[in-house]
C-alpha cells in the first residue's frame, strides 16, 4: 500500500493467554504498531509430537491481529526444532569443533547438511505454508532466525564429506588444490581429497583451508535458506526474506540472490547510531526495493542480565526514523513484550512482562505519526547516489583468514576511514557483483580480491567510459583462495593505474608524512605504499619523511574519459571527499546525518545521531513536514530530532 511504514516487533503469542494476547493488540493500538512478526521459535507448539500439526491457536492470533489492522510477518520455525526430535533424530543437532554435538539448550544449532534436518523442515515449512498462504494479513515471511555459520560451522561426518565434495568440484585434482593453497610450505601436501579437514579453532590454521570451510558453511546456509523460500514460492507466499546480521561474512548478495526482500537485525548501543547508517546504505543495494529491518533493540539488550543500554532521551525515535529515511519500509524491534522467563527475560522491550510500556515506547509512538504523516512523500521518493564504496564478502572473509595487519578490522576499516566521511551524501555501499552504470565515482578500499565477479573487466570498462575510481590501501593484493600474488604487488593494479610500487609497510608508524603537491599536509596511517610514477600519470601526494621520501602516496592516471586515483595509505576525510570532486547534499552540523530523495516530490531528511543540537543550512526553500514550517534559511535539528524537509517548486538546485 502506497505510504505505509511497518512498524512495529517481534511478539510470541505461545506464551501468552488468550487475555493477554487480547490486551496486547490493545497495545498495538496505543504506540501505533501496525505490524508483528510471529512463529519463530513456536515448532514445538506447531507440531508438538512428530506428524501431529497444530496451526489453529497461530492462525487465531493472525485473523486477530488482522482484524485489529495489525499486520503479520510469519516466520519458519527452523531455528528452534522441538526437543523430541532433535532427541529422536541427533544427526539433525550440530558437531561443535571438539566434536561434541550441540546440546539441546539454545537455538541455531542445527547441522545445515543433515538430509534429515532437511526433510523435517520441508515439512514443517510446507504445512505452514498449506494453512498461511493467501492470508490477507501476512506481509511478508521470515525464513529461520540469523542465520549463520556459529560456532564456524558444524564439524559432523556429513559436513566434512560434503566439504570434501564441494573442494573436489572446484579444483578437479588434489594437486590443483595443493598448487593454488601453496601446500608444500611446512610439507603440508594432501595425498588425496580425504585427508583435507576442517580447520579447528585454537590451532594455527591455514588461511586457504579456513577460508574454503567458511565458504563451505555458508554454502550450505544459502541452499538451506533457498530450500524454504523454494516451497514457499510454490504456494505463492510472497516478500520472502532472512534475517541477517550486520557483518557481510554470509554474503548478503549470494543468501539474498533467489529471496524477495532483504531483511536486516541489528543490535547497536546508543552510541553507534551514526554507523548504522553504512548497514542500511548496503542493505538498499542487494535488492531493488526497500529494505526491512526485522529486528533492532528498542532499550536495552539482555540475556541473563540487560545489556548495552541506557538510550538517551530521543535516540530511539532517531533509531526508528534513520533506517526509514535511508530506504526501508519496515522496522521491528526486539521485543514486543519481555518474556516473563527463559533465556532473555533481561531483554528490554515496548512493554515489560507485567505489560506497562517504558519511556522509549513513547519514541516509536511518535515515529509512527510522523510515518503517517510523510508516509506520500517516503513511498514517493527514491534514493539516488553517485558514490559507491566497496564492502565486500571476499575481502571479510580473507582478511578474516589472513589479517596482513596487526588489528586488522575489515568492516570497522572502511566504515571509519571511508564511509564515515560522506555524511552528508548519498552513498551506495555495494559487494563486487553490483552494477556499476549511473555511478560517477566508486571507492574500493582494502578490496583484497579484485578478481571476482568479473569486476576487473567491468571497472576497467566503467574508468574508460567516465568514471573516477578512488582504489587502495591493499587493493587488488590476493585472489580468492587467500594467496598473494608472485610477479607484482597486485593482479594488475600497477599497469592500469600507471605505477611501479616500490616499497610497502603494513605497520602503522607515526614516521612517516606526506604532503599534497601543493604543499598542505597529507595526514596518512594504517599502511603504506609507495609509488613510482610512470609517463602519463602523476602523483597527488608524496612522502616527505620515512625512508619512503620523494615517492608517491596518493597517484593519478587518466584512462579513457576516467580516472584512476590509487591510494597508497589511508587519508583524511575532508581530502577523500575533495578527490570525488562530488558537493554535499547540503551544508549541515557533523552530528546530522542528511538522506536526499527524488522522485514525485524533492527533499532532504536530516537525522541528528549524536544527541546534541545541530543544523542543515538549505540550498533554497524547504517545507518541513513534521514542524509544519517553511524554512529558507538555517534549520535547527533538536538531540536526536528528524526534519524531513520537502523543496518547494522552482527553489534551489537540484543535486
Amino acid at each position: 500500500m502506497k505510504g505505509r511504514i511497518y512498524l512495529g516487533a517481534a511478539y510470541y503469542p505461545e506464551m501468552w493467554s488468550e487475555d493477554e494476547i487480547e490486551k496486547d493488540i490493545e497495545r498495538c493500538r496505543q504506540l501505533g504498531v501496525n505490524t508483528l512478526r510471529v512463529g519463530e521459535f513456536a515448532w514445538g507448539k506447531m507440531e508438538p509430537r512428530e506428524g501431529e500439526f497444530c496451526f489453529g491457536w497461530l492462525k487465531n492470533v493472525v485473523d486477530r491481529l488482522y482484524a485489529a489492522g495489525i499486520y503479520t510477518v510469519m516466520c519458519t520455525p527452523t531455528a528452534t526444532p522441538p526437543r523430541w526430535l532433535l532427541k529422536k533424530y541427533p544427526e539433525t543437532r550440530m558437531v561443535m569443533h571438539d566434536l561434541i554435538r550441540a546440546d539441546v539448550s539454545s537455538r541455531c544449532h542445527t547441522c545445515k547438511t543433515s538430509p534429515v534436518m532437511r526433510e523435517k523442515n520441508r515439512v514443517i515449512v510446507t504445512k505452514m505454508a498449506e494453512v498461511f498462504a493467501g492470508h490477507p494479513g501476512i506481509v511478508g515471511w521470515q525464513i529461520d532466525n540469523e542465520i549463520y555459520p556459529y560456532s564456524e560451522g558444524c564439524y559432523c561426518e556429513k559436513c566434512r564429506a560434503a566439504f570434501r565434495s564441494r573442494l573436489k568440484e572446484k579444483f578437479g585434482s588434489v594437486d590443483a588444490l595443493n598448487e593454488a593453497w601453496g601446500m608444500t610450505r611446512w610439507s603440508l601436501t594432501y595425498d588425496s581429497f580425504d585427508d583435507v579437514d576442517p580447520p579447528y579453532p585454537r590451532q594455527w590454521r591455514h588461511p586457504s583451508l579456513r577460508k574454503a570451510w567458511h565458504d563451505f558453511q555458508c554454502a550450505q546456509i544459502k541452499s538451506y535458506v533457498e530450500e524454504q523460500a523454494d516451497i514457499l514460492h510454490r504456494f505463492g507466499c510472497g516478500n520472502v526474506g532472512t534475517d541477517m546480521m550486520a557483518q557481510n561474512y554470509l554474503s548478503y548478495y549470494a543468501v539474498n540472490e533467489k529471496l524477495d526482500v532483504v531483511q536486516f537485525n541489528h543490535y547497536n548501543p546508543a552510541q553507534d547510531l551514526p554507523n548504522t547508517a553504512f548497514s542500511y546504505d548496503f542493505l538498499r543495494c542487494v535488492k531493488d526495493r526497500p529494505f526491512w529491518v526485522a529486528e533492532t533493540q528498542v532499550g536495552w539488550n539482555g540475556s541473563n542480565f540487560a545489556d548495552c543500554g541506557y538510550r538517551p532521551v530521543g535516540n530511539c525515535y532517531a533509531n526508528t526514523w534513520l533506517p526509514v529515511a535511508r530506504g526501508a519500509e519496515m522496522n521491528l524491534y526486539w521485543l514486543f513484550r519481555t518474556h516473563p522467563n527463559g533465556h532473555e527475560m533481561a531483554h528490554g522491550a515496548l512493554f515489560s512482562p507485567a505489560g506497562r510500556a517504558y519511556r522509549v515506547s513513547e519514541e516509536v509512538r511518535r515515529a509512527a505519526e510522523d510515518f503517517s504523516v510523510c508516509g506520500d512523500f517516503l513511498a514517493g521518493t527514491k534514493i539516488v547516489s553517485r558514490i559507491a564504496l566497496h564492502y565486500s564478502a571476499a575481502a571479510m572473509n580473507g582478511f578474516e583468514s589472513a589479517p596482513l595487519l596487526k588489528g586488522m578490522d575489515y568492516r570497522r576499516f572502511v566504515l571509519e576511514y571511508f564511509y564515515a566521511a560522506f555524511r552528508h551524501y548519498n552513498v551506495d555501499v555495494i559487494d563486487t557483483p553490483h552494477d556499476l552504470s549511473g555511478y560517477h565515482v566508486l571507492i574500493s578500499p582494502f578490496l583484497a580480491t579484485v578478481d571476482e565477479n568479473a569486476l576487473k573487466a567491468r571497472v576497467m570498462a566503467w574508468v574508460e567510459g567516465g568514471g573516477t575510481w578512488i582504489v587502495g590501501p591493499m587493493s587488488d593484493i590476493m585472489d580468492g583462495n587467500v594467496r598473494r600474488y608472485t610477479d607484482a604487488p597486485y593482479s594488475f593494479l600497477e599497469e592500469f593505474a600507471g605505477v611501479y610500487t616500490k616499497y610497502q609497510k603494513p605497520v602503522a608508524n607515526d614516521v612517516f608524512k606526506a604532503e599534497w603537491r601543493d604543499g598542505t599536509p597529507c595526514g596518512i596511517g594504517v599502511c603504506y605504499d609507495a609509488y613510482e610514477c610512470k609517463e602519463g600519470t602523476k602523483s597527488l601526494a608524496d612522502y616527505t619523511a620515512g625512508e619512503f621520501s620523494g615517492l608517491s602516496a596518493v597517484t593519478e592516471r587518466k584512462v579513457g574519459k576516467g580516472k584512476v586515483i590509487l591510494l597508497g595509505s589511508v587519508i583524511p576525510h575532508e581530502d577523500l571527499r575533495r578527490l570525488t570532486g562530488e558537493t554535499p547534499i547540503a551544508e549541515a552540523s557533523g552530528n546530522i546525518i542528511l538522506t536526499q530523495r527524488t522522485g514525485e516530490a524533492d527533499g532532504i531528511i536530516a537525522v541528528e545521531t549524536e544527541g546534541r543540537a545541530g543544523c542543515v543550512v538549505p540550498d533554497g526553500r524547504y517545507s518541513d513536514l513534521l514542524a509544519g514550517r517553511s524554512f529558507e534559511e538555517k534549520i535547527e535539528i533538536a538531540p536526536y530530532g528528524v526534519a524531513v524537509l520537502q523543496r518547494q517548486a522552482g527553489s534551489g538546485r537540484n543535486h
